[in-house]
């Protein structure tokens, strides 16, 4: 019994325990579920208010666009009518501009038709008193013609033909006279003036070229040369910047480049190395280094010795050092201070002759040619940057003049100029002078007969001594005597004209006639 009450107790608990929770819970969800009410409750009025601000926003932002759209196109048709009215000031400016020329053109043609009657008038006034002037004298020339027996043609051409012919006779023998005593003094003067100087120039000849030869006494010294592996013709390659060219030539090392300078640097240091017997890049090195000052001051010591010998003073020691480094430089084969010094000589001597400042003339044969050993190599001919290099240096601007125009870059302006470009000439076409190499010697020379054949009526042409003078051998049918004059004459102009050389080309033009005959 006691289990049973015990059992319905607990039965009883649970049932009102079941229900306590259970209202327990329907109490707080309906609690929550009011929280949540009020809580979307409250979203949606924020929801409400906010879309009612981007609503105001909007329509806020919608009216000062249009506003901003309004006041545009408002400066925009003030800006039109601007313009417009702008505009309309110009064209009333343009019709009253138009208007007053038309008024003036109006006054000007007014004036032209008057000036046009009086010239008109003034010439029926002339032409009639032309018209009687003529028929007076005609009248005059018909009482003359009736008194001397001749029309009036007639007397004129006698009096023309008599005056026409004493005039001829006398301007041929006095153009004669002039030309012979012209050309008699000036021939004989030139010609004084240059033997003269040429006689009292002596000057030796030097021929350079781009190899040198380095003589050695066997070939096994060509091994010690080339080294390991050829370390040490490279090396000395690298220091002179020259190239060695060690080839099964017999006793011989060719030495190869452009600058004379890095030549000759290269064969005393070559001799230097062979001598000593130490051959190896260090020691070749340090011996090409002491070659290269040695050489640098040998050059100031002969632009010094030559600059005292020719009697030319005041140098500056830039230009002394170019003088000295003239002397490892050619000119078609002539050595270029040889050449200047020769040109120096020449024209003191020709400047003494005629009377004018032999010192000066003497300083600008010496520097005329400065430009050709300037190490930079700039694109300036050399005469106008051997100008520049002497107005820099301070020298006489005549001598400046000299050196720019020996070759006629610029325009001469003091007589030594004229004396030292024609020294420049004399001193290289001397026979033995200069040297060419044989390709261009030989397409000169075919360049000179091929020119001389281009001309109508010749038939062959031959260039001799040495491309200084042409024979020129013609058709006699179809080139007259009259003809072969004129044909030399512009064979030469063509050549001043079309091609370059030194010195001049004597062109001489054969005409020859044969009449054969047999006699049978």
């Amino acid at each position: 019994m006691t289990l049973l009450y015990i059992a319905l107790a607990l039965v009883a608990g649970l049932a009102a325990g079941f229900l306590g929770a259970r209202a327990s819970a329907a109490t707080l969800f309906s609690g929550k579920l009011k929280e949540a009410q009020e809580k979307a409750g409250l979203t949606l009025k924020e929801a409400e208010m906010e879309a009612e601000n981007i609503k105001k926003t909007r329509i806020l932002e919608a009216k000062e666009a249009s506003l901003k759209l309004k006041t545009e196109q408002e400066e925009e048709a003030n800006r039109r009518r601007q313009q417009m009215a702008q505009q309309e000031a110009k064209l009333k400016q343009l019709q009253q501009e138009i208007a007053k020329k038309t008024e003036q053109n109006n006054r000007r043609e007014a004036e032209l038709d008057s000036l046009r009657d009086q010239v008109n008038a003034q010439l029926e006034i002339s032409t009639r008193k032309k018209e009687e002037a003529e028929k007076a004298r005609k009248e005059q020339v018909s009482k003359l013609e009736r008194i001397a027996g001749l029309t009036a043609d007639e007397a004129r051409n006698q009096i023309i033909d008599a005056l026409k012919g004493e005039a001829e006779a006398k301007a041929s023998a006095l153009i004669k006279d002039t030309l012979d005593q012209a050309r008699l003094t000036a021939t004989k003067d030139a010609k004084k003036v240059v033997i003269e100087t040429i006689q009292r120039t002596a000057a030796e000849h030097a021929i350079e070229n781009c190899v040198s030869i380095f003589n050695i006494e066997n070939d096994d010294i060509k091994g010690k040369i080339i080294g390991r592996e050829g370390r040490n013709i490279r090396a000395l390659e690298a220091a002179t910047g020259i190239e060695i060219i060690v080839d099964d030539t017999p006793d011989a090392i060719i030495l190869s480049g452009f600058d004379p300078v890095r030549r000759e640097i290269a064969r005393l240091s070559l001799h230097r190395l062979v001598t000593d017997g130490r051959i190896h890049p260090a020691r070749i090195e340090e011996v090409v280094a002491k070659t290269r000052k040695n050489i640098e001051d040998e050059i100031v010591e002969l632009g010094e010795r030559t600059a005292i010998d020719l009697g030319v003073h005041g140098l500056h020691p830039e230009l002394v050092r170019m003088v000295g480094r003239m002397r490892y430089r050619s000119s078609y084969g002539q050595n270029l201070l040889q050449h200047s010094r020769e040109v120096a000589k020449l024209c003191a001597s020709m400047a003494a002759e005629l009377g004018l400042n032999a010192k000066l003339a003497k300083r600008a044969g010496l520097l005329h040619d400065i430009g050709k050993v300037w190490p930079d190599e700039p694109e300036l001919p050399h005469a106008l940057l051997g100008m520049e290099l002497a107005k820099k240096y301070k020298e006489h601007p005549e001598v400046c003049n000299a050196i720019g125009a020996h070759h006629d870059e610029i325009e001469m302006t003091s007589l030594i100029s004229p004396i030292v470009q024609a020294c420049d000439a004399i001193s290289g076409s001397r026979p033995g002078a200069r040297r060419e190499v044989m390709d261009n010697y030989v397409k000169r020379l075919n360049d000179l007969e091929r020119l001389a054949t281009s001309f109508e009526g010749v038939q062959q042409c031959y260039a001799i001594q040495a491309g200084r003078e042409i024979r020129v051998m013609v058709d006699a049918d179809r080139v007259s005597d009259d003809r072969a004059g004129k044909l030399s004459f512009e064979i030469s102009q063509k050549i001043e004209n079309d091609m370059q050389y030194p010195g001049q080309i004597k062109v001489t033009v054969i005409r020859e006639m044969r009449s054969v005959a047999f006699a049978k």
